[in-house]
């Protein structure tokens, strides 16, 4: 094997880490983004950018309830007309996005997804100019190209569906987190198995092509009988795709400030760590035996769901472009990515809606972090060894013309030590052990570079 490194002799044991550091889905993280002193206008951010071949995300920050987990930009209701408003500035954004991206050479978008917040938080009529923009606005092709929107057990309504399976939606994913009511009690999420069996019910009669149920194993008070239950009660409705997601306590969160007394356990708790590995391993393995296939860490896809709903497989997160609409949206370019500002306290996130509402001038890119060569590359390894199918290193020395050998040699000798890497993936594949996949919360964030941490460690929570 030339793609992973020989692992280091050592007389002594390596240092204990923990597995659930944090979750990696995106890099550099929005707490490494800071103001822009130059304010960039978008239309020479994206001049020389290749738009052929882009993914458009429209962010809608509403939820009726907030999860006791939840640290994602969203806020309780909409009151005095907010949505109108919010389309309204959304609409102003994508006019000034799509004059940016310039008609000098094609733009096209190969996918598409809404999320949030809970987009079906809008109402029919609302998600129909939701569409309207990604399609009048940016020029999106929504029936043609693989468009994935979020909902949630209560606003999952038939008349909300049916706008979105007439509107070209391939995939629909519903948190459900977990089918027993004590669970889902514990993990502040207010639902009764009822509303979410009823809600999975409109969804298949919607006919939307993929159904994904989201699930969450380490809620306090849960064990392997109920995760198993939770399991066998979603692959009742034989989804094409689940998530299995370890539960996070994080800072200003209502489970963290509840405290472990609440139901939620200290950070710091190893039994809690073993506890998530296990349900981990427990859930892997049912859904295998289950004619699922593991995609990464957390997704898992039916195994003979039909590929021909997926649509294109010419976008590639880890090199193309991505143009987020909303302030809670991320845009992507080579050399910075860009957002607005980030917060998880609700009074810190009204503030923020507001301004963006308010906004007339959507031109300039306000808050971001520059790229470099290896920044990129750090992103690109982390997003294609993060998956089950791993990085095939041709691709990463045709794109940077090094290798990821050379490049990361101490950390993936640290990664081989620890059998985290795949001794028996063919020559020229870089792949994850099934320990190494157990251990994505560990991996990912031990690649990111000084820089990055510093930004992160100094990022003032509000």
């Amino acid at each position: 094997m030339t793609t992973t490194p020989a692992t280091a002799a050592t007389t002594s044991p390596l240092p204990a880490v923990r597995p659930y550091e944090s979750y990696v889905y995106a890099y550099p993280h929005k707490t490494a983004y800071r103001p822009l002193e130059d304010r960039p206008e978008l239309r020479s951010l994206w001049a020389a950018e290749p738009k052929d071949v882009l993914s458009l995300y429209l962010h809608i920050p509403f939820c009726e309830v907030r999860c006791g987990f939840c640290n994602l930009f969203t806020r309780i209701g909409a009151p005095e007309e907010l949505t109108t408003r919010y389309l309204d500035a959304l609409d102003r954004q994508a006019l000034a996005v799509r004059e940016a991206l310039g008609d000098e050479e094609p733009v096209r978008f190969a996918a598409a997804a809404f999320g949030g917040g809970t987009p079906t938080f809008l109402t029919a009529a609302e998600l129909e100019r939701l569409c309207d923009l990604a399609e009048k606005r940016m020029g999106a092709d929504l029936r043609s190209v693989p468009l994935s929107v979020e909902t949630s057990p209560s606003t999952a309504t038939a008349d909300r569906l049916a706008v979105l399976a007439d509107r070209g939606a391939t995939r629909i994913s519903i948190g459900v987190q977990s089918f027993v009511d004590e669970e889902a009690r514990a993990a502040v999420r207010p639902q009764r198995r009822a509303e979410v069996e009823a809600a999975l019910g409109r969804i298949r009669e919607a006919r939307i092509p993929v159904l994904n149920i989201d699930l969450i194993y380490g809620i306090d008070g849960q064990t392997e009988r109920t995760w198993i239950a939770s399991l066998d009660a979603a692959l009742a409705w034989r989804p094409e795709e689940l998530y299995l997601y370890p539960l996070y306590v994080r800072p200003l969160t209502s489970l963290h400030r509840l405290g472990p007394v609440a139901g939620a356990r200290a950070r710091e708790d190893a039994a809690w760590d073993a506890q998530r590995l296990r349900l981990y391993a427990v859930g892997r393995d049912h859904l295998l035996a289950h004619g699922y296939e593991q995609v990464s860490m957390r997704m898992f896809r039916r195994a003979d769901a039909p590929r021909e709903q997926e649509g294109p497989e010419d976008y590639a997160c880890q090199t193309d472009g991505m143009i987020g609409l909303g302030c809670g949206a991320r845009s992507y370019t080579s050399a910075l990515h860009y957002s607005f500002d980030y917060a998880v306290d609700m009074r810190e996130i009204r503030s923020i809606i507001d301004r963006f509402t308010a906004t007339e001038d959507f031109s300039r890119a306000e808050v971001g972090r520059y790229v470099d060569a290896d920044e990129a590359r750090r992103r690109h390894l982390l997003q294609s060894l993060l998956q089950a199918s791993g990085l095939p290193v041709a691709e990463y020395r045709a794109r940077f013309g090094t290798e990821p050998d050379a490049d990361f040699r101490a950390e993936l000798a640290g990664f081989a030590a620890r059998g985290w890497l795949d001794a028996s993936a063919p020559d020229g594949l870089l792949r994850l052990s099934p320990s190494g996949l157990a251990h994505s919360d560990a991996l990912g964030p031990a690649l990111f570079s000084p820089g990055v941490r510093a930004a992160m460690a100094a990022y003032e929570r509000k």
